[in-house]
């Protein structure tokens, strides 16, 4: 009996790790955007088949952990330290690759969702909506 409950304890711990592990990683996804002149203009994190990969305009690679919120930038390289905001939520990103050194700030923006902190963005979002339905 002790064996059973050891083993059922063990599936059970090894699922939820691994659990956990899906939700830690899919934090990082998103679109980072740099300042203006940067050698990159954004890069894209995606979370898929239990990795994450990087994209932008110089290529892509593949992220692997290392340790917090430090990854190595395989195909280039280098080292991406993800950076977090008050509210312990990923909100930047930082590289090292190539020589290169950038800080950059997470777009949440979704895809299929509108921004929309003032009245007036909303109106002008109304307004738009309605002369596109009329045509």
């Amino acid at each position: 009996m002790k064996f059973i409950t050891t083993i059922c304890l063990f599936i059970f711990c090894f699922g939820a790790a691994s659990f956990a592990q899906t939700d830690t990683l899919q934090q990082y996804a998103g679109k980072y955007k740099f300042p203006e002149g940067s050698v990159v203009a954004e890069v894209e994190v995606m979370y898929k088949d239990g990795a994450l990969t990087m994209t932008s305009s110089a290529g892509s690679s593949v992220l692997r952990f290392e340790k917090d919120d430090q990854f190595t930038i395989v195909s280039f390289d280098g080292i991406a330290v993800f950076t977090r905001n008050a509210q312990r939520k990923v909100a930047g990103i930082h590289i090292e690759a190539m020589g290169y050194l950038l800080d950059g700030t997470k777009d949440e923006i979704k895809e299929g969702k509108i921004a929309i902190h003032s009245p007036a963005a909303i109106s002008m979002a109304f307004k738009s909506l309605h002369t596109q339905l009329r045509k």
